[in-house]
């Protein structure tokens, strides 16, 4: 642990508009996210993982 806070407002609404995405997707748009043909959750997936390292390395 760094000592440094981990209250941070950017990824918290990252973290909300990606909540919000995934919910919209797979009850209205029938997204799955397990599936390999799907470009979106894939690239969501990839997108919040980048975020996660990014911001832990910071």
């Amino acid at each position: 642990m760094s000592g440094r806070s981990t209250d941070s407002t950017g990824l918290f609404l990252i973290g909300l508009v990606v909540a919000a995405v995934a919910l919209v997707g797979t009850t209205l748009l029938g997204w799955e996210f397990g599936a390999p043909s799907g470009p979106v959750p894939v690239a969501l997936g990839v997108a919040c993982v980048v975020l996660a390292v990014v911001s832990r390395l910071r």
